[in-house]
């Protein structure tokens, strides 16, 4: 669980916003190609390792996500401060207060900066509790001596540049894990603790399994191609969504029943389950009502395969973040269950 927790923490320390993931996908080719492998960049941008296994005629694909939520620059107002686009679905009262880098394309520095109602100050606006936040009035409020557009545009900064959030992450000494972005670096720190002890341990999974960090899904067609026609079954681990009526807490990992996209595989699903049954794995089924994985891509996409998903359990999802390390755990055990089991049978 430490070597997972050091993954993420790292992870979360870079910023990935959909369109503006070079940062992030270098880590991971520094990492995998530290640990032996040979990961490589499709076209897109996802990066790939392929563990050989003892059956080649017959392929897995796993993923996890690492881009994440952020902004773009719409527009340079008149006062100097900026007007933004959302990248990836999340209500703007999410994101208010947060602090925020500008990645300028121009200089390739960054400057920071707070997102912001525009009538934020009681002592000014009668609204600022009330007013509804949206594109209009949320703002970057720049850490930079700016009073007008030009004074912001002479510090490099255009419309496109990227924006991130930070992740203000934090890990409790009874377990919690607090940050933005738990989705879905959570996963992807799963898939690397995986891959280094298969590396390490001299693991031969039994069928040959393609790995795939995408860095797309937020806005919906992640790791929907470069799918080898050997693939028969694809696993997307991304987050369990919490709420009312949810069954997905913090302490188990979740399995998904069916999301915006429709019901996931049954065969698979209940293969996932009884291996949680099998090695004591604690798990909930859910059904996450506005949700779609890289996995319900890949099928709207046209992908002939048998599709499933799973998570560790994210509580506030596309806000501040919580889960805790025992869901974190039981997802890395089911997970590597999986990955050395056989394929799943449908009679």
């Amino acid at each position: 669980m430490n070597t997972t927790l050091d993954y993420l923490t790292q992870l979360l320390e870079i910023p990935s916003p959909t369109g503006f993931t070079t940062g992030v996908t270098n880590y991971l080719i520094e990492v995998l190609t530290g640990l032996g492998y040979q990961p490589y960049r499709t076209a897109k941008g996802n990066v790939v390792v392929t563990v050989q296994g003892k059956d080649d005629e017959k392929h897995r694909v796993v993923t996890a996500h690492v881009d994440t939520l952020g902004a773009i620059v719409r527009a340079v107002k008149g006062d100097g401060r900026l007007k933004m686009d959302k990248i990836g679905g999340f209500p703007w009262n999410m994101i208010e207060g947060e602090n925020c880098l500008v990645h300028r394309a121009k200089t390739g520095e960054t400057i920071s900066g707070t997102i912001l109602i525009h009538q934020t100050s009681t002592h000014v606006y009668r609204d600022a509790g009330t007013a509804e936040r949206t594109q209009d009035n949320m703002e970057v409020r720049l850490d930079a001596k700016v009073t007008n557009a030009q004074e912001t545009r002479d510090l490099g900064i255009e419309v496109g540049d990227f924006i991130s959030f930070d992740p203000r992450t934090i890990i409790t000494p009874d377990g919690f894990v607090k940050s933005r972005f738990l989705d879905d670096k959570v996963s992807a720190s799963i898939l690397l603790h995986l891959l280094a002890v298969y590396q390490k341990k001299a693991v031969t999974l039994p069928q040959t399994t393609h790995f795939m960090f995408s860095v797309f899904e937020e806005v919906g067609h992640g790791a929907n191609s470069s799918i080898s026609d050997k693939v028969v079954e694809y696993l997307a681990v991304d987050m369990g969504a919490m709420g009312d009526d949810q069954q997905t807490d913090e302490y188990t990992t979740s399995i998904c029943v069916k999301d915006a996209s429709g019901p996931y595989h049954y065969e698979f699903r209940q293969h996932l389950v009884a291996l949680c049954q099998a090695q004591d794995i604690p798990y909930k089924l859910d059904i996450y009502p506005y949700y779609g994985s890289d996995a319900s891509a890949a099928m709207n996409a046209g992908a002939e395969i048998k599709h499933a998903l799973l998570g560790a359990g994210i509580e506030s999802s596309h806000s501040y973040e919580r889960t805790h390390q025992d869901s974190i755990d039981a997802t890395e055990r089911l997970v590597d269950a999986y990955l050395k089991s056989e394929l799943v049978d449908v009679k």
